[in-house]
């Protein structure tokens, strides 16, 4: 059975959308073996620091401001065993039911989708009866918005 306009948006749209969470799982486990690794050089750094401070009793500061703040978000053994236990691709979709609705019409473009938006973006008309606008505010055009008097409780 042929798939209709609408199923075969949602299958482009979902292979899309799986490419991206890959590409994202990707860059994520790159950075983060970089971070640990990061994070062992700065600890072999600070050790190298200490040796020093103490062989000729000075006071130098062991590690950055950035490199303090980063381990005390995760340690190289937090990011490692965070990598040891997630695997690549182990949520891969492998079947999905392709849903068939709006009578089988596709559904406007969507720029989220990396799909280029066609014809005038739907907007709330605006709002042109003055009485319904607060009275603390009185709006002339779109850039302008001109103060009015507010109203005070004092009799006159």
């Amino acid at each position: 059975m042929a798939l209709t306009a609408y199923q075969q948006q949602f299958k482009r749209r979902m292979k899309r959308a799986i490419s991206l969470r890959a590409r994202a799982d990707r860059k994520a486990r790159r950075y983060t073996q970089l971070l640990a690794e990061a994070i062992g050089a700065a600890e072999d750094a600070a050790t190298q620091m200490n040796a020093l401070n103490q062989l000729y009793n000075v006071d130098v500061s062991t590690q950055t401001i950035l490199v303090h703040d980063v381990q005390q978000l995760a340690t190289r053994t937090q990011l490692t065993d965070a990598l040891a236990a997630s695997t690549p691709g182990e949520e891969l979709v492998i079947f999905n039911q392709i849903p068939d609705a709006n009578g089988g019409q596709p559904l406007p473009n969507n720029p989220l989708f990396g799909e280029p938006a066609t014809g005038t973006p739907t907007t709330p008309p605006a709002q042109t009866d003055s009485k319904a606008l607060p009275r603390e505010a009185v709006v002339k055009n779109a850039a302008e918005v001109i103060e009015a008097p507010a109203a005070t409780s004092e009799p006159r």
